[in-house]
């Protein structure tokens, strides 16, 4: 019988796959679509995602990133990462090199979708085939978590994101964040002629139109755009449980507050560790409290940045205040790094 059955072959169920191999378990893939799958989402790794992946065999080649840069108007607000630095790297190339160290390792992947499993005492059968273990790490609105009914619904106005690339130098080894009383503007550079630009807003509007409240940043866009407008959302996923029998959660499908502070691929593979280490010591119960524990900092230092952020007026004091506190702008920028 197959150890593990992973549904989803997105950087979270790949790491999954990827640490279960490398702890000597027999582990399988299902996944619709063919590598590299692209996704609209920021593309900056924190330096903790960077050591997340190494430690796993993947390397990955991008935009080194120094830190973070909060924009608004005039006013700015710069952190160094410190020591070791990000990376500003393509979805489609972080993708690749997942899918070729999973391939390295003998992990196959199956063209298929899981949308729901049956399971008893010893095992879960899905996609026509039975484990020990299945963990849905099918994104952000996971069927399986849908179907297990472990999500929540959430009273407060959705965010969405959208991004696009744009043929120009970077002008930046920093991550900049362009703030207005709607949303913000994520800038990473991901190559040498290349630089990506996500808007995450609750405003429902064309790409476009949000980049208008962004004047300083539009005139540096002078090279065309490379890729057309990706969306995705809403962003925030509550979740009752990433666990039931013997079904796990991992990735966006385990719950997601927002990309506010740019940790979804970190936490993803420090989580996916966290839960194959759970199904090698078979106490899958240890996962709830292992992820709680993980995403703590970033859940509660997201939902504060949120608090702020939904009050335009309030939304507009961030960089000033980032400003005029430097030395605790720059100790938060390195709690999530």
């Amino acid at each position: 019988m197959i150890d593990i059955i992973v549904a989803g072959g997105g950087p979270a169920g790949l790491a999954t796959a990827i640490h279960a191999a490398l702890a000597g378990m027999s582990v399988v893939v299902v996944e619709p679509r063919a590598a590299p799958v692209d996704k609209a989402c920021g593309e900056g790794l924190m330096p903790g995602g960077v050591t997340a992946l190494r430690a796993m065999g993947v390397e990955v080649s991008g935009h080194p990133l120094c830190g973070i840069d909060y924009v608004h108007a005039a006013t700015r607000a710069r952190a160094g990462f410190g020591r070791a630095p990000g990376c500003g790297v393509r979805r489609t190339s972080l993708h690749a090199a997942l899918s070729a160290r999973a391939a390295e390792l003998g992990v196959p992947v199956i063209t298929g979708k899981i949308t729901r499993a049956r399971q008893d005492a010893r095992g879960v059968e899905a996609g026509g085939m039975r484990a020990r273990w299945l963990v849905a790490a099918d994104g952000l609105h996971s069927p399986l978590r849908t179907w297990l009914r472990l999500g929540l619904r959430d009273p407060r106005p959705a965010r969405y994101g959208l991004r696009r690339h744009y043929h120009v130098a970077p002008w930046s080894d920093f991550v900049e964040v362009h703030w207005s009383g709607t949303g913000e503007a994520y800038v990473t550079p991901v190559g040498g002629d290349l630089v990506g630009v996500a808007v995450l807003s609750s405003e429902r509007r064309l790409y476009d139109e949000h980049l208008a409240a962004f004047p300083g940043l539009l005139r540096r866009l002078t090279g065309p755009a490379a890729t057309p407008v990706r969306g995705a959302g809403p962003l925030r996923q509550r979740v009752r449980s990433r666990v039931a029998g013997r079904i796990l959660l991992v990735g966006d499908a385990a719950g997601y507050t927002d990309a506010i502070t740019g940790e979804g691929v970190s936490l993803a593979a420090l989580s996916a560790q966290a839960l194959v280490d759970c199904l090698v010591a078979d106490r899958p119960q240890d996962y709830e409290r292992a992820w709680r524990r993980l995403s703590r900092t970033h859940r509660l230092l997201t939902e504060a940045l949120l608090g702020v952020a939904r009050t335009p007026s309030a939304a507009r004091l961030i960089v000033p205040a980032a400003a005029r506190l430097p030395a605790l702008f720059t100790t938060v920028v390195r709690t999530l790094a």
